[in-house]
């Protein structure tokens, strides 16, 4: 008799819990295969021991409950398997509705909102208010701890006017556009994330930020992220977001892009519309010392978890060429 044996629960369910025979005790396929999912992870685990990634989590992406408390367990994990998860939320869609709500009509110019006074008042009140909590709980729900904060706190991050043009259609003049209170990140004082990284603490920040002028500008996510990422020396970039990635024209997933590749693809009209400036905030991104971008499908159960610990992964990786 082998000393496991003897070790064995009397309660054994085996009909003879002292028989030799190893084929009624062989572990479940499903566990075995669970098994060779954390072997599967292991060398990414060690790979990204003490790493930065900074994770957009999109509006459309975080519209559903049970993906939100997926997310929320993802980012749990991450922190407790020694990786360093920054949070940078949007809340396009959650803005729209209460704007609708409060009778306020919305303008759109290559994607980014027209933002009067009204409309930065509510975007401020939905991305540093409810959204960011909302986050914030769902973390601690999974047991991690998360603080919520914007580009105002700490000096984060300093914003400066976007400034953008548009063709006449009938003139074909390029006309300057004022987008009011819409700006991008001028610079990043990464100070308040490190101390909060340092204690432990996942940041969960809202894309709002003060100017040099000391006017509040709401700033599209994306470019957020992609800045922050860039400051803090990420290992990767990730923008959650509502499509399955990068497709090419028949359809499928490109895994795999290089910022030349993707100059290619726009040129040849494979790379269209609000996918565009997505790719442009990941090179921009690599540029800034960023190992790696991904665009993946944040409306998958734990997609991060696929993209990260998996070979095959989950999304459309962006590296330098």
């Amino acid at each position: 008799m082998t000393l496991r044996q003897l070790q064995a629960p009397i309660f054994s369910a085996d009909p003879c819990p002292y028989s030799v025979g190893m084929s009624a005790h062989a572990p479940h396929p499903d566990m075995l295969a669970k098994t060779e999912t954390l072997i599967e992870a292991l060398p990414y685990l060690q790979r990204y021991a003490g790493k930065t990634f900074v994770v957009k989590y999109g509006g459309h992406a975080m519209g559903d409950a049970e993906r939100a408390r997926d997310f929320a367990e993802d980012i749990v994990l991450l922190k407790a398997v020694g990786i360093n998860p920054v949070v940078v939320h949007g809340g396009g869609p959650q803005i729209g509705s209460l704007l609708k709500r409060l009778g306020i009509e919305s303008r759109f110019v290559d994607g980014l909102r027209v933002t009067d006074a009204a409309t930065a008042e509510v975007a401020e009140m939905v991305l540093a208010g409810s959204i960011n909590k909302e986050i914030v709980a769902h973390i601690a729900q999974a047991g991690g701890r998360a603080v919520g904060i914007s580009g105002k706190d700490a000096g984060l991050v300093t914003a400066t006017k976007v400034q953008r043009t548009t063709k006449d259609p009938d003139s074909a003049i390029e006309q300057a556009v004022d987008l009011g209170f819409v700006g991008e990140p001028a610079s990043v004082d990464r100070s308040i994330i490190d101390t909060l990284v340092a204690a432990g603490i996942v940041p969960v920040i809202a894309p709002v930020a003060v100017g040099g002028d000391g006017h509040t500008y709401n700033i599209n996510a994306d470019t957020m992220a992609g800045a922050i990422a860039g400051a803090l020396g990420a290992a990767r970039l990730f923008l959650l977001t509502d499509v399955a990635g990068v497709l090419d024209k028949a359809g499928a997933l490109m895994t795999d892009l290089t910022p030349g590749s993707i100059a290619g693809l726009i040129a040849d009209g494979t790379i269209t519309g609000g996918m565009i400036p997505k790719l442009e905030t990941c090179v921009d991104a690599v540029a800034a010392g960023v190992d790696a971008a991904v665009i993946l499908d944040g409306r998958i159960s734990h997609a991060l978890l696929l993209e990260i610990f998996t070979r095959k992964g989950a999304g459309t990786l962006v590296r330098a060429g």
